[in-house]
């Protein structure tokens, strides 16, 4: 079914909405149809479209089954063989709220109470349903043939946790079978690829709720690849002429309050901590930090620019809703750095960010990126010229990078514009990782000052940066865009010696042995099992390099060589074997073949 724009959408432009955001939104309109005619004592709460697809909230007696969605589901398909008109209602405010009242629909009534300014209240109804909502909507439900409902949660009323709760529905709507039939497949690769899945069968990390909700335990081997980012990270930057901090993870409340975060991010902070007679709170940033260690000493122009870089973890508290595995946790390290510097050096050392953020990306397998400018907001703090300043600033250095980006209109933060770039998986996924934010506001607040070349005062501009984001998140979109086959150099075992029988035990750890004192990460499978079993083991944990000894290897004195996913390889020499393997870590690849 090939639709232009001007056939499906009744009340708005043409490109105000894109076609299959009308279409999802249509699509929840059928839910809530099919629902409350089902269960006619539900309420219907509110139903968007999203990036995505689709959902609903309801309040029910009881939360819905597998076999309530696939009735549903059925009721749906259902309506839509009906082909019902989908019609546009505009009615007063009165005759709405009187309308939900008796139908028992009172977060219907809520929402017209909240939302509706004036007297005109826009409906939209198909059979016997209608529902509050502005538009636009498709001209009829036969439009809706290719949908899925794909699971249902638990939510609540408006995202407040003060609110009842709810059910929500998710689902799915594309024009085209095939377009359905395409994302079904993406969805069950992209669970195939979910780092919660492969952190376990990994094990790699878990999150158990006797710790608390949203923090991490790093398990050896994801600990192991934890260490191989940071040793990275560390050594790169060295390179790149940062120093290194470390700085305690709690802090007098009076600092907080004196940056400006309990201000402006009470509601993400912890509640703060009394000893001493003294508040102190867990740390939500590590800026604070690192202007008080600029502080503590005169600067002179001399000393510019000064860039700090420190792995420091922080607190944040995330509603329990939102958690989601190493995506979003309450407990995170941010690569995080702050570069202090002179107007005359600003756009030099943004140049030096983003060629020092492509490389770091690039080494991790990311090549495919999206860039954002993102320019002054209505809110802001500084003076406009700064602004200006900072934004060409940022823009030039964009232009001189050869870098292709979007610019984000508005949507810098209050005390200055930003750089974001975010990485693409495999699956094409966008992933937030880089963010380069000038900031004209601690530096004023905190009375940051340095002497320039004629002992005049002035004030610093203060870069923020994190290249990687947070070491949770980032790993955790690591494990999703390699589905947990690492790159050689940050594999946790990248080697594993399989004797086939007891009797070849022997000469396995002789090979075990040497290839350890190379400093590879090996292991040695000991246990009776069968050597199908030993190998479909080694496969599951996606080592890298299976070693297969045997009579004939002994004899032979060289090793019987598999690679992950690719198979037998067959008798290799062992020398051979380890100096192919640390040439390949040391140039941090993606090949295996040695």
């Amino acid at each position: 079914m090939n639709k232009k724009k001007s056939d499906i959408i009744l009340d708005k432009k043409d490109d105000e909405l894109g076609d299959l955001e009308v279409y999802r939104h249509s699509c929840a309109h059928l839910l809530a149809q099919a629902v409350t005619e089902l269960f006619p004592d539900s309420q219907y709460g509110i139903g968007p479209a999203y990036e995505n697809g689709f959902y609903y909230d309801f309040i029910t007696q009881k939360p819905f089954s597998p076999e309530d969605i696939e009735l549903i589901s059925k009721k749906m398909k259902h309506i839509v063989k009906q082909n019902l008109k989908i019609e546009r209602l505009l009615w007063t405010k009165l005759k709405a709220i009187d309308y939900f009242s008796s139908k028992g629909q009172f977060l219907k009534v809520e929402l017209i109470n909240e939302k509706v300014e004036n007297n005109e209240v826009s409906l939209y109804k198909q059979g016997d349903f209608v529902d509050f909502c502005r538009g636009p909507h498709l001209p009829s439900t036969s439009y809706l043939k290719h949908f899925k409902l794909l699971s249902v949660a638990a939510s609540l009323w408006k995202g407040d946790e003060n609110n009842q709760s709810m059910q929500r529905i998710y689902g799915v709507v594309y024009p085209t079978l095939e377009e359905l039939n395409e994302y079904l497949k993406f969805l069950k690769e992209a669970k195939e690829r979910d780092h919660r899945k492969l952190g376990k069968t990994l094990d790699l990390f878990s999150i158990h709720n006797d710790i608390g909700a949203g923090l991490v335990l790093w398990h050896p081997k994801g600990s192991i690849i934890r260490h191989e980012i940071e040793q990275f990270w560390t050594e790169e930057h060295l390179k790149n002429g940062y120093e290194l901090l470390y700085t305690p993870h709690i802090a007098k409340i009076d600092l907080w309050q004196k940056s400006g975060h309990l201000d402006f991010y009470k509601e993400n902070m912890f509640t703060p901590i009394e000893f001493d007679n003294t508040q102190y709170q867990l740390r939500p940033m590590n800026c604070p930090f690192h202007i008080e260690v600029f502080k503590s000493k005169n600067r002179s122009y001399r000393d510019m620019p000064i860039k700090w870089a420190e792995l420091g973890t922080v607190y944040r508290y995330e509603r329990k809703g939102v958690l989601h595995g190493l995506m979003r946790v309450r407990g995170f390290t941010q690569d995080d750095a702050h570069v202090f510097c002179t107007k005359e050096q600003l756009e030099d050392e943004v140049t030096d960010l983003i060629g020092f953020s492509l490389k770091m990306l690039g080494t991790f397998g990311f090549k495919d990126l999206d860039v954002f400018l993102s320019t002054r907001p209505d809110k802001y703090v500084g003076e406009l010229k700064d602004w200006e300043l900072a934004t060409a600033a940022l823009k030039n250095s964009l232009d001189k990078s050869n870098v292709e980006y979007k610019i984000d209109l508005g949507e810098g933060v209050f005390y200055g514009p930003k750089i974001d770039i975010k990485v693409k998986d495999v699956l094409n996924r966008s992933w937030q990782c880089t963010t380069i934010q000038i900031d004209f506001n601690l530096p004023k607040r905190f009375n940051l000052k340095y002497s320039d070349n004629s002992g005049k005062i002035k004030q610093p501009i203060m870069i923020h940066r994190a290249l990687l984001g947070s070491l949770e998140r980032f790993f955790g979109v690591l494990i999703e865009h390699y589905a947990g086959f690492f790159p050689l150099w940050l594999s946790p075992v990248q080697a594993i010696v399989v004797p086939i029988t007891d009797k070849n035990i022997e000469y396995a750890k002789v090979v075990y042995n040497k290839i350890k004192e190379n400093n590879i990460r090996v292991e040695l499978d000991q246990r009776s099992e069968g050597i199908g079993r030993k190998i479909r083991d080694s496969e599951i944990q996606k080592v890298p390099y299976i070693i297969v000894v045997g009579d004939e290897e002994h004899k032979n004195n060289n090793i019987s060589l598999r690679i992950h996913k690719k198979g037998d390889q067959g008798s290799v020499d062992l020398d051979h074997f380890i100096k192919g393997v640390k040439k390949i870590i040391m140039k941090k690849g993606s090949n295996y073949e040695v």
